[in-house]
């Protein structure tokens, strides 16, 4: 339930519209609910301004559905992350949710039942090469459920920096940049000494070798001798897509008032 939504239910009451009975109803699984394999958060939309997201590996499919209806009943968005397709098949089959929609390379499923006033600007996400296409995917589709405009740069990494340099002016009037690569990782660090903004290094698995399934990015990025590089977890554009979407909102925020 979003805070908008709780006003609204108490103005309700306050008119005459519903019955307090029938509002305690409402509010009954406010703010969780326990289905027995899982507790869902109903309350984090009013805490942190986004609603709890469904993270796929590790849980039946079953377990999945059942949570993606606990979310979507109270009427918000709802986000699932990891999801092979073969889950999305299944969540269609039960024609609960038509306007649920499979986003393939983010493997994410996505539902969209609430539309958030879009950002007024941009965050860039660079892909330092095609291959960490997926996990920018993941970090594209979360920030654009939460209301923030993305774009996609890619293959741009150090291999062929000129690439980079391209898209520079755009770089450097964005609030918050996300910053995707594996192998070295080095494009991160090298972005970071040329803007003015922080930069969100996401490393990635991609990688031969001595790049340790993304150890070797990770270092690489910790290390960065440019400051205001902060980094995500290996394969981590869910977070970092929040993250990137929370420091533009704030940004957003602090110039309207």
């Amino acid at each position: 339930m979003e805070a908008q939504q709780l006003k609204r239910l108490l103005e309700r009451v306050k008119d005459g519209e519903i019955s307090i009975e029938d509002a305690i109803e409402q509010l009954r699984h406010l703010p969780f609910e326990d289905l027995g394999f899982a507790t869902i958060d109903h309350h984090r939309q009013i805490r942190r301004g986004f609603p709890e997201v469904i993270y796929c590996p590790g849980k039946t499919t079953e377990q999945i559905i059942k949570i993606f209806a606990s979310l979507a009943e109270k009427g918000g968005n709802v986000l699932a992350t990891r999801a092979e397709e073969d889950v999305f098949e299944a969540l269609a089959k039960t024609k609960t949710f038509p306007q649920a929609r499979y986003e393939k390379l983010a493997k994410a499923i996505v539902l969209e039942q609430k539309k958030i006033a879009p950002s007024k600007t941009v965050v860039p996400i660079v892909t330092a090469g095609t291959a960490d296409l997926p996990v920018a995917a993941e970090a594209k589709v979360t920030a654009e459920i939460m209301g923030q405009r993305m774009e996609l740069i890619c293959d741009v990494g150090v291999a062929g920096l000129h690439r980079l340099l391209g898209h520079l002016p755009k770089l450097q009037n964005a609030n918050v940049i996300i910053v995707v690569a594996g192998v070295e990782g080095a494009v991160a660090r090298v972005v970071g000494g040329l803007v003015s903004c922080p930069v969100i290094g996401v490393p990635t698995s991609i990688g031969t070798g001595a790049s340790f399934q993304g150890l070797s990015a990770l270092l690489t990025m910790l290390n960065s001798c440019a400051a205001g590089v902060a980094v995500v977890n290996i394969d981590n554009g869910f977070g970092a897509g929040v993250t990137a979407a929370l420091i533009s909102r704030k940004i957003e925020q602090h110039e309207s008032s």
